[in-house]
């Protein structure tokens, strides 16, 4: 017999944003904090009810504008006035009116770059496999379907207890277990090869 695959958490299955907003509620009011939701779109007040803190995406953006802006006109100051200066039309060395617009688009092009690749690493993108993605009715989380996933993680994780938790928020599709590994249906299981050894 193969042995039973580690239990990344239990999943339920509901069918309206309601649904899943409510129990997650739940879940954080009776103390589990390893959780996570997936739906098919944005659900209002969900991210509050996860206990997610206020996003760090603004702050990274702004240090990296800040950042970007001034390494475009630091490196404007450098060219124009320090390493090659050059009289143009009896303007100073140093005109920052001229160093605006780079100034400008050096600081939108950074701070575009910081959003895009905080969001990857706050998120911890990119994952091309996860756990969730080895229950086969998960797909239906892009179309039409929301789930509320309780990781072992969780300290208050309990099996039994966590199964009956979640059953207790009445979730239409059921709740099933999420392994870390991918096992094919029992049907779809080829047979274990036997070796025979000859008893003389």
């Amino acid at each position: 017999m193969s042995a039973r695959p580690r239990l990344y958490g239990l999943m339920a299955e509901y069918e309206t944003p309601e649904q899943v907003r409510s129990a997650t509620h739940l879940a954080w009011k009776a103390g589990y904090r390893a959780m996570d939701a997936y739906t098919p779109y944005p659900v209002e007040g969900l991210a509050r009810e996860l206990g997610e803190k206020q996003t760090r995406i603004p702050f990274l953006v702004l240090v990296g504008g800040l950042t970007g802006g001034a390494v475009g006109f630091f490196m404007q100051y450098w060219t124009m006035a320090v390493d090659y200066p050059f009289n143009a039309g009896g303007r100073p060395h140093n005109s920052w009116p001229a160093f605006i617009p780079v100034t400008f688009e050096v600081f939108i092009l950074v701070a575009s770059f910081s959003a895009f690749l905080g969001m990857l690493f706050l998120n911890g993108l990119p994952r091309p496999n996860h756990p969730v993605f080895n229950v086969p009715r998960f797909v239906r989380a892009s179309q039409d379907r929301f789930y509320l996933c309780i990781e072992s993680a969780d300290p208050r994780f309990e099996e039994v207890a966590t199964a009956v938790f979640l059953a207790t928020t009445t979730p239409p599709g059921g709740v099933v277990e999420v392994p870390f590994e991918w096992r094919p249906p029992a049907h779809e299981q080829k047979p274990a090869k036997r070796e025979f050894v000859a008893v003389s």
